[in-house]
């Protein structure tokens, strides 16, 4: 009779371990194996972190095995199960790994595939062909498009993260950690005793420190002491937490007057502001997102105020990047004088500080939340929805939007929502920020998304001409590493352009994230089918450094460069 080893993996977070009834039944090719309790005497299985391993012996020879049925059966009371992976030994010696990475509940049996990955036209047998099938149509039913706002991208459909399927929730450390970081960032910025000065006037300097008191990195320390000055200002806008705005200035703006004889006290080349800008040593920041939106009005007795300002920056001989022009709105006149260097201390300090206010707006709710956060929740749904675990594009994405959808579901409950931290401690608290992203998603292309494309479009590729650009520096490198990545992974599954036009799922995934997840916004140029590899490899890239290297780029800055506290708790 048929011998099979049994090697079980329990994964190893907090109160993954069960002491509930495990089977497995062996599904081959000639048939299924009776049903095997996995126990040994006098011995606690399936614990925490453990790998427990069982002989099994069945009747006949069932041939080649398919796929395994297990079920978990309640002890004593409700306690799940999260299994990692299950190893099998065939008779012959060979072993078979059946992937899981999922909770079991109570009296609730999976039927897992063996994991070698493979698209939909590489099975051939009924039984794998129906289990493909039968998981795509579990996973429509649990991962639902909802819109959370008229216009936004599509989310899940969940109210709570308690609603979220168990597979996506935090697991229990991560919930507590959450929670954690949460209450911290709550202590550090003295919210509870301290919200009066996010929703009143400051009278000096001073309250700032007494917020960022407990603040402790050497870092975040030298910007505390060095941020009134031009150079730390403009190097926050080539490496800060949001370095993805700076853009080479060929022309001045019509509605942004400044004339060489304002910045001529700036200028160090002894050009005129109009050669300066040949040269390629003139940027420019332009907030026009901003212009119109409401500020906040959760608290009456507070009047706030939200500026779009225009920055002119300029690349001295020492090539550092230092302010030289700033308006603080839209529309010249009078009323909205050019602001410069030359200006008496406060007056050009407080400039400043307007325009670093509203880098932070653009930053959060645009280049943050949109960007990558929403975006990336947008590519995890549809790879839920379209892809089965053992489809190759399944294994690329799923690392890089773990928790994706789980950290955004408690930003919808706890930050974005109405009363959220954002209606508290934010200018476009009350819907404003709603208004920002509904705004900033008419200029969201696929295109601004391909790193490289994104900094040629803003000018700023030649290093010779603009230096200590790390963001720009760094990215290209993670870029062109994840993409040489996608492409020897794609190159072993898809043998020409054909046989991505004939995988199904694939075709289905991309058609998802642009007609559900995107509303269909053809504007986008995100696109509809997948024709090429080179295509195919390009859009993969886009998913996964959107949700790594781009997420960090504008996430982990925060602490660093604002000092509030607020990195994503998800990492």
């Amino acid at each position: 009779m048929p011998s099979y080893t049994i090697t079980v993996t329990t994964g190893s977070q907090w109160f993954a371990g069960t002491d509930d009834y495990i089977y497995i039944t062996l599904v081959g090719s000639k048939g299924c194996s009776e049903k095997n309790l996995l126990d040994k005497p006098f011995y606690n299985d399936f614990e925490r972190g453990a790998i427990d391993s069982y002989d099994i012996t069945i009747s006949e020879d069932i041939g080649e095995i398919q796929l395994i049925k297990i079920e978990k059966y309640k002890y004593w009371y409700k306690d799940n199960w999260y299994c990692r992976h299950i190893t099998l030994k065939t008779p012959s010696g060979d072993y078979l790994e059946f992937p899981c990475y999922r909770w079991i509940n109570n009296d609730k049996e999976i039927i897992l595939r063996e994991g070698t990955a493979k698209l939909v036209t590489q099975d051939v047998t009924q039984i794998l062909k129906q289990h493909r099938r039968k998981e795509l149509e579990e996973r429509q039913k649990q991962y639902r498009w909802k819109e959370w706002y008229p216009g936004f991208l599509l989310s899940i459909d969940a109210h709570s993260h308690s609603d979220l399927p168990l597979d996506i929730q935090f697991d229990s450390e991560k919930g507590v950690d959450f929670v954690m970081n949460y209450t911290k960032a709550m202590e550090n910025l003295f919210v509870n005793s301290f919200m009066h000065m996010f929703q009143s006037s400051w009278s000096d300097f001073a309250d700032f420190e007494r917020i960022f008191v407990r603040i402790s990195n050497t870092i975040s320390e030298y910007v505390m002491q060095h941020w009134q000055e031009d150079f730390m200002f403009g190097y926050q806008f080539l490496n800060g937490c949001n370095p993805v705005l700076i853009k080479k200035c060929k022309k001045l703006p019509e509605n942004f007057p400044v004339t060489h004889d304002m910045v001529e006290c700036s200028l160090e080349r002894n050009l005129t502001l109009q050669e300066e800008m040949e040269h390629d040593n003139i940027f420019i920041i332009d907030f026009y997102l901003l212009d119109g939106i409401s500020a906040n009005k959760t608290d009456p007795c507070t009047i706030q105020y939200i500026t779009a300002p225009l920055c002119l920056l300029y690349k001295n001989i020492e090539n550092k990047i230092v302010p030289i022009a700033i308006q603080l709105n839209q529309i010249p006149g009078p009323e909205n004088p050019i602001f410069l260097p030359s200006d008496a201390k406060y007056d050009w300090l407080l400039a400043k500080i307007w325009v670093r206010s509203s880098d932070f707006h653009i930053h959060q709710t645009v280049s943050h939340l949109l960007r990558t956060h929403l975006l990336t929740e947008v590519f995890a749904i549809a790879m839920y929805r379209q892809l089965p675990a053992v489809h190759p594009i399944f294994k690329l994405i799923i690392p890089h939007v773990r928790f994706t959808i789980a950290i955004n579901t408690k930003a919808r409950e706890e930050l974005i929502c109405e009363c959220g931290l954002f209606d508290k401690a934010n200018a476009t608290g009350g819907g404003g920020h709603v208004e920002l992203v509904l705004r900033a998603m008419k200029e969201f292309t696929y295109e601004s998304l391909c790193f490289p494309e994104s900094i040629k479009m803003r000018g700023m590729e030649d290093k010779e001409k603009i230096p200590y650009y790390f963001y720009r520096d760094d990215g290209i490198k993670v870029w062109e590493a994840i993409l040489a990545f996608v492409e020897d992974v794609i190159d072993i599954y898809y043998e020409s352009d054909e046989t991505v036009c004939e995988d199904s799922e694939i075709q289905a995934f991309v058609k998802d994230v642009l007609v559900f997840g995107l509303q269909d916004n053809e504007a986008s140029g995100f696109p509809k089918t997948m024709k090429t590899k080179e295509k195919l490899v390009e859009y993969i890239t886009l998913v996964i450094f959107t949700a790594s290297g781009q997420h960090a780029a504008v996430n982990f800055g925060q602490l660093t460069f604002n000092s509030d506290q607020y990195p994503c708790p998800s990492h």
